[in-house]
């Protein structure tokens, strides 16, 4: 009777596991159905699937780990825009750059972004309130990025990166609200 219980109540923690995973599938089949259709400009290899699907995956799993840590829907919604920008970052700039092209090394420059808030979350232990410390963190290594970016003449890198500096402290935001819970 206690493992039909179990059973029971293990699919329930997270309402929102079919649709994250869904999207992730979803979006790496994307490119392979528009090149069946021959859309202009989608060229992928097998290299690039691999990468999306591993930085896809590495994303789903990421959400799954922030359903474990809490129930609260702020902490979880926190989580899921950090891990959306985070994704962003990283599939912008393999797929064109964020300043000059994808091969522009001064790109780099937003893995440290990525880095800053990365160390602060195993730092804050992925607890509420340490992590509201790393968004906020992750949004002034965004926005130094975007002076950066600006520095060097991206108009384009110093704006996006006003725009995803907004939403880490929307984030951060959630976070803070998560552990005033």
């Amino acid at each position: 009777m206690a493992a039909q219980m179990q059973q029971g109540n293990a699919g329930k923690g997270n309402p929102w596991r079919i649709a994250v995973w869904g999207t992730g599938a979803g979006l790496l089949l994307l490119p392979a159905i528009a090149m069946q259709l021959g859309a202009e400009g989608v060229h992928w290899t097998a290299s690039d699937f691999v990468v999306m699907g591993l930085l896809l995956g590495s994303c789903c799993a990421a959400y799954e780990v922030a359903t474990r840590m809490s129930g609260n829907t702020a902490y979880r919604l926190g989580f899921a825009i950090a891990i959306l920008l985070g994704l962003l970052l990283v599939w912008i700039n393999l797929a064109v750059g964020i300043i000059g092209g994808e091969a522009n090394a001064a790109n780099l420059v937003f893995a440290g972004v990525l880095l800053v808030g990365a160390v602060g979350a195993v730092l804050g232990r992925l607890r509420a309130a340490g992590m509201a410390r790393a968004m906020v963190a992750s949004g002034i290594a965004q926005l130094l990025a975007g002076g950066y970016a600006w520095v060097l003449g991206s108009m384009e890198g110093g704006i996006l990166s006003a725009i995803f500096a907004a939403l880490w402290f929307a984030s951060a935001a959630l976070f803070r609200r998560a552990a005033l819970q």
